[in-house]
C-alpha cells in the first residue's frame, strides 16, 4: 500500500463519464480546483473507442452518437471550446430508419416536410398525424423541456408550471400530463395507419430506457423524433474517445486534474459533511465538495460507511431497480453493407424489427429473463459517416441489442441452451450473437462474405468495463415512472443533494436521467456557482 498523502481541492469528482466531464469543465473554467478520479484505465465512462476487431479499426465500445449532447444546454455552453480543443462531428441528414423483414423500409430525415410526405406515402394521413404530434412538442416546449431536462426542485420549474397553468388553465394542464403518460404502442396504433411508422418510432423508446407499453413512452418517441430532426445523428470524427480528449484538454487547460486507475473505496465524512475520499491504494484527497457519478447502489452501499446512511435512505437504495441489459456486436467488414435500398446507406441508426408489437414482445421476454426470439437490432454505420475510423477498404458496424435479460434463464425461441445459474457465458453470448448475425445477413446479402472479424460484448462484459452498467443496464437503473423525475434517484433526496452536506450525486441514475447529455453535471456545476 502506498503511503497516504493528503491534497486539498475545491471539488473531487468520482467517475469520468459525460456528466463528470461537463461538471469538471464548468467548475475548472470558473476557477475551481477540480480533480476527476476514474477507477478504469481510461477516462470517459461510457465514452470510449477501442480496436476491438482488427488493428486500425476504431470501434465505439459503448455509446456512440451525440444527438442528446448537441441538442442540449451543456453543448451550448461548452461546444465552441470543445471544438477548439479538437472535437469534430460527422453527420447525416438521414439520422434513423427502419427495415422490416419483407424489405419495406422508412427513413426519417432532418426535414419535417420530407418526413410528412414519406409518411403520407406509407399511408394517407400519417404525415399530417406526425406533423401534428411534433407540432404539439413545439407548442409545449416552454414547459416540456424544463420538466425533462432541468432540476425539478427549483423555483424555475415551479415558475414554468405556474405560467402554463395561468395560460392554459389547471384543467387543461392536467389533461396534458394525462396525455403525456400514453404508452407508445397505443399512440402509434391509434395515430398511424401504416405499420412502417410504428416500426420506425417504437424502437426509439428503448434508447430512453423504456418499452413501448410503458407510461410516457409515446411522449419520449415524439421528443426523440423532434431532436433527430433538429440535429441529425452526430458522430465524433475519429471515434467517441475524441470527445474525452477534448474535455481533458479543456479541463487541464483550466487547471483541473484527471487521474485513471484511481479506485475510490470510501467517501470520508467528518462532522456530518463529506470531506474527501480514500482510494483503494491508501491515498486520500480532501475537498470542499465530493461529487459522485455512480449508481445509488455504489454510493449508499459501497462508498459510504453503512453507519453514516440513515435507515430510510439505505432501504430506498436497496430497492433501486436496474433495467434490461444490452448486448453489443462490433463487425469488421471488407465492404460496406449492401442494403435493399441505397436510401439506407447513410442512415445513422437503422433498426431491424417486424414492428411495434415485435418490440413490445422482445421487451417482455427480456424482462422475464428470456433471450428474445426476435430482438430489435440497432445498427449504426460509423464508417458511412466517418471513413477515418477504418483503413481504406475496411468498414465497421456498431450493433446494439437493447432488449437483453440481465440474468438469462431461458430462450424464448427454445433453440439456445441457457446454462444454469442465470449468467452470461461465452458460448451463450456467441450463440445469441449468431442469431442476430443470421437475421442481419438475410437483409444484407454481402454480410457473410465481407465479414472479417467480430467482437461481442454481453451484459456481463459491459458491466466489467464500467461498474455503473449493472447487469449491462446502460441507463443507471430502470427508467419507469416511479424511478424518474422527482423520484430519481431516491424519494428521500432532492435534485443532486444527499443527506450529507457537500456530498453530491450526479449521473444517469439522477434526473434528467441517462444519455450523453451531461445534464446532471451541468446543473450541479451551476448550483455550485460555475459561470
Amino acid at each position: 500500500m502506498r503511503t497516504a498523502r493528503i491534497r486539498q481541492d475545491d471539488a473531487l469528482i468520482v467517475g469520468s463519464g459525460i456528466n463528470s466531464l461537463v461538471c469538471a469543465a464548468l467548475l475548472a473554467r470558473s476557477g475551481r480546483r477540480v480533480r476527476v478520479l476514474e477507477r478504469e484505465r481510461v477516462l470517459g465512462g461510457c465514452i470510449r473507442t477501442d480496436e476491438l476487431t482488427l488493428p486500425g479499426l476504431r470501434h465505439d465500445t459503448l455509446s456512440t452518437a451525440h444527438p442528446l449532447f448537441v441538442a442540449g444546454p451543456a453543448y451550448a455552453l461548452l461546444g465552441k471550446a470543445l471544438h477548439e480543443a479538437g472535437l469534430a462531428y460527422c453527420n447525416t441528414d438521414s439520422p434513423t430508419g427502419v427495415l422490416l423483414p419483407d424489405g419495406r423500409h422508412l427513413v426519417l430525415s432532418t426535414a419535417r416536410a420530407a418526413n410528412c410526405q414519406r409518411f403520407d406515402q406509407a399511408h394517407p394521413g400519417d404525415g399530417a398525424a406526425y406533423g401534428a404530434a411534433l407540432g404539439e412538442v413545439e407548442a409545449r416546449a416552454p414547459l416540456l423541456f424544463p420538466l425533462l431536462g432541468n432540476e425539478l426542485w427549483r423555483i424555475g420549474t415551479a415558475r414554468a408550471l405556474a405560467t402554463a397553468a395561468c395560460q392554459q388553465g389547471p384543467h387543461a394542464l392536467c389533461g396534458f400530463f394525462g396525455q403525456a403518460l400514453t404508452p407508445a404502442r397505443a399512440w402509434l396504433s391509434q395515430a398511424f395507419g401504416s405499420d412502417l411508422v410504428g416500426a420506425l418510432l417504437a424502437p426509439w423508446v428503448l434508447h430512453c430506457g423504456l418499452g413501448p407499453d410503458a407510461p410516457l413512452s409515446a411522449l419520449m418517441a415524439k421528443v426523440v423524433a423532434f431532436t433527430l430532426e433538429a440535429v441529425g445523428m452526430p458522430l465524433v470524427q475519429g471515434g467517441n474517445a475524441n470527445t474525452v480528449r477534448a474535455f481533458e484538454r479543456l479541463i487541464r487547460a483550466a487547471g483541473g486534474e484527471l487521474e485513471t486507475g484511481a479506485d475510490v473505496e470510501r467517501v470520508l465524512v467528518e462532522r456530518g459533511c463529506a470531506a474527501g475520499v480514500r482510494l483503494a491504494d491508501g491515498r486520500e484527497y480532501r475537498a470542499r465538495d465530493v461529487i459522485c457519478n455512480v449508481t445509488p447502489t455504489q454510493l449508499y452501499q459501497r462508498l459510504l460507511d453503512p453507519a453514516q446512511v440513515p435507515a430510510g435512505i439505505a432501504a430506498q437504495a436497496r430497492q433501486w431497480r436496474y433495467g434490461k441489459g444490452n448486448l453489443q456486436i462490433h463487425l469488421a467488414l471488407s465492404q460496406p453493407p449492401r442494403w435493399p435500398d441505397a436510401a439506407l446507406d447513410r442512415v445513422g441508426y437503422l433498426h431491424l424489427t417486424s414492428g411495434a408489437d415485435a418490440v413490445s414482445r422482445a421487451v417482455n421476454e427480456a424482462e422475464r429473463g428470456l433471450l428474445p426470439a426476435e430482438p430489435t437490432i440497432c445498427v449504426a454505420q460509423p464508417t458511412a459517416l466517418d471513413p477515418s475510423r477504418a483503413p481504406e477498404g475496411r468498414h465497421i458496424l456498431w450493433i446494439q441489442l437493447p432488449e437483453c435479460p440481465r440474468e438469462p434463464v431461458g430462450d424464448a425461441a427454445g433453440l439456445i441452451a441457457v446454462p444454469a445459474g442465470a449468467r452470461w457465458t461465452t458460448p451463450l453470448r456467441e450463440a445469441y450473437a449468431e442469431r442476430v448475425i443470421e437475421r442481419l445477413a438475410r437483409q444484407v446479402p454481402n454480410l457473410r462474405d465481407s465479414l472479417l472479424a467480430r467482437a461481442v460484448l454481453s451484459p456481463t462484459d459491459l458491466e466489467g468495463l464500467n461498474m455503473n452498467l449493472v447487469g449491462g443496464d446502460p441507463y443507471g437503473g430502470d427508467c419507469s415512472l416511479d424511478q424518474s423525475f422527482l423520484w430519481r434517484p431516491l424519494r428521500a433526496t432532492r435534485n443532486h443533494e444527499t443527506h450529507l452536506a457537500h456530498l453530491w450525486h450526479i449521473g444517469a441514475s439522477t434526473h434528467p436521467g441517462p444519455g450523453l447529455g451531461g445534464g446532471s453535471g451541468l446543473h450541479l456545476a451551476k448550483a455550485l456557482g460555475a459561470a
